[in-house]
């Protein structure tokens, strides 16, 4: 009789699990997990920082953001002045902390805006359908095809320049996207077994919308409010950059860089070194936005 020889089975990141158990995960799985949770770390400690900026200024910038020592004009990064200092011999990294509130409050404002009308008309939309759903949808569709930029320079011509006015457009200009998200989200939320039986146990259609569809739809629409606010900060940076948004000397991000690129050729810093804040507080948005994402499916 011959007897079988066992060749052990090389040694790998993976093995196979026995029967009822759960598989290891491999080190290179725990690596890039680690690698993830890292990087959300880092987003939410530089979104924390700005929105400190924006709460308490003057705990990280002391001094007037307004007035400068014109003999210290366009001195470049260093211990004293940790951005430099632009024309006017003003303190860049406290122009950058006291922008803060500007160009965060603005982005607030736009997401408010958006978040508010876009998920009523979405809710509306998706929980009547039929002749409403379809003139709702239409008028989002038109809104779709208009470009956001030059939806919110038309706003803003009929408003008016200010950093209020910028957000209020920049706000008008993400109501479809909310209002399409809502619209999908309550459409499926219906459709839903728990949704039926409580229709079977004879609650009204006011009751399910409150307490079973609308709350299981808002879960996506926060992750697309955290989107929205990275994005709002980009736009409304935009509109000051060129000139639609808060009047000079106010230190907003986008006039800061605005300020700064006709000296991009000696004074490097005045815009990259805003520019380069702006860049980190967005992507770090879109870091968080996209975590939320996830754990909502």
């Amino acid at each position: 009789m011959t007897v079988p020889v066992l060749t052990p089975r090389p040694a790998t990141d993976e093995q196979t699990p026995a029967p009822g158990e759960a598989a290891p995960a491999s080190p290179r799985r725990i690596r890039r997990l680690r690698g993830r949770s890292w990087g959300l770390y880092l987003a939410v400690a530089v979104v924390s920082l700005a929105v400190l900026w924006a709460l308490i200024p003057g705990v990280f910038a002391p001094g007037d953001p307004l007035t400068g020592t014109p003999a210290d004009k366009l001195l470049p990064p260093s211990a004293a002045h940790w951005f430099g200092t632009d024309t006017l011999g003003r303190d860049l990294f406290g122009r950058v902390v006291h922008g803060a509130v500007h160009s965060l409050s603005g982005a607030l404002i736009a997401v408010t805006v958006g978040l508010a009308l876009g998920t009523l008309l979405g809710a509306i939309a998706g929980a009547l359908g039929g002749v409403v759903d379809d003139v709702l949808m239409r008028i989002v569709d038109v809104l779709l095809a208009i470009p956001g930029l030059l939806l919110s320079l038309s706003v803003i011509i009929l408003l008016g320049f200010g950093t209020v006015n910028a957000a209020i457009a920049v706000g008008l200009g993400s109501i479809a996207a909310f209002a399409r998200l809502m619209r999908a989200e309550v459409a499926r939320v219906r459709r839903t077994e728990y949704v039926e039986a409580a229709y079977g146990s004879g609650a009204t259609f006011f009751t399910v919308l409150r307490r079973h569809v609308l709350p299981n739809s808002l879960t996506p629409i926060v992750a697309l409010a955290a989107l929205q606010f990275g994005s709002a900060i980009l736009a409304i940076s935009t509109l000051g950059f060129l000139g639609y948004g808060a009047p000079p000397p106010t230190p907003e991000w986008g006039l800061l860089i605005a300020d700064g690129r006709n000296y991009i050729g000696t004074a490097w810093w005045l815009t990259a070194l805003p520019g380069l804040v702006v860049v980190a507080v967005v992507l770090s948005a879109n870091r968080i936005s996209h975590r939320i994402g996830r754990a909502a499916r």
